[in-house]
């Protein structure tokens, strides 16, 4: 392959790759609890040739106290030892609407790992345009609880609550507008609507064209910049769980910016704290 590993690639040129013992392919799908799929049965019934079955709902460090946490580095290294592909460049993809492939990206580049690319457009995208898959069982795979050094670039409750005086770094949130301004409860993690307080607002999937595609980083930036987000100053994204906000990371990728941050409980963790500021209702 070549020396500049991309970090997003198209369905041709991952057909190219297919045959390059470089390349692991990674399906980094997970779903909703309430979208009534099961990503391993989907993976068994049809992947992209050669591709194994990261199951990213168990990639988590369950001795943290976040829920859901993003894997620490004994874990992220045990699981690309498992499935062969320490040292190897990396294609991460999906068929999951809330873009899970993007929350795999950054655990891994969370601890260093290098040449890792997200598929354009997904396995929808691959199955539109006709490409081959195969089936095949997905590898029964450990979950890892050991403690081990955290990830970098992530941000916890006590940093966004310190960060509300500050305001050292912009927070913008992934969630669907409803979700943000509005009130009432939310359809899908529970709890009241609402947002960290400050927040900008940046709807994940307004960051992609009709085929599943990301549009072009002239175009990204602009979404940025018309939510009132300065793409010269660093920025924290948060979302509902940790899943989109992990979207926005790889979207301010493609523009060129790297002074970023997760915040990894999310919303979840926030409003179900009853002593955390919270604001709702218009901006």
């Amino acid at each position: 392959m070549s020396d500049t590993f991309p970090v997003l690639v198209s369905t041709q040129w991952l057909a190219d790759a297919l045959q390059s013992s470089d390349i692991k392919i990674l399906d980094a799908s997970m779903h909703l609890p309430n979208a009534g799929r099961d990503a391993r049965a989907e993976f068994e019934a049809g992947h992209i040739p050669g591709a194994q079955f990261l199951d990213l709902a168990s990639f988590t460090d369950k001795t943290c106290d976040v829920p859901a946490a993003l894997p620490n580095k004994a874990q992220v290294e045990a699981r690309l030892a498992e499935l062969g592909a320490t040292g190897n460049e990396i294609v991460l993809y999906d068929d999951s609407a809330v873009k899970t492939s993007a929350r795999a990206w950054f655990a891994l580049k969370a601890h260093g790992v290098e040449n890792v690319a997200i598929l354009d457009g997904g396995m929808a995208k691959w199955r539109a345009e006709g490409r081959g898959v195969e089936e095949g069982e997905a590898s029964s795979l450990t979950a890892g609880h050991d403690a081990g050094e955290a990830p970098s670039r992530v941000r916890y409750k006590a940093d966004m609550l310190a960060n509300i005086e500050s305001k050292s770094e912009q927070v913008v949130d992934a969630r669907s507008a409803d979700r943000v301004f509005g009130h009432g409860i939310d359809p899908v993690h529970g709890g009241q609507n609402g947002r960290i307080p400050g927040s900008f607002n940046v709807p994940f999937n307004t960051l992609f064209k009709a085929d599943g595609t990301f549009k072009s980083p002239h175009d990204l930036r602009t979404i940025f910049e018309e939510a009132g987000v300065d793409p010269s100053r660093p920025i924290t994204t948060t979302c509902g769980s940790g899943v989109t906000a992990s979207v926005l990371l790889f979207a301010l990728e493609l523009i060129g910016k790297t002074d970023t941050a997760l915040y990894d409980g999310s919303w979840s963790e926030w409003s179900a704290d009853p002593a955390t500021p919270k604001a709702a209702g218009p901006q």
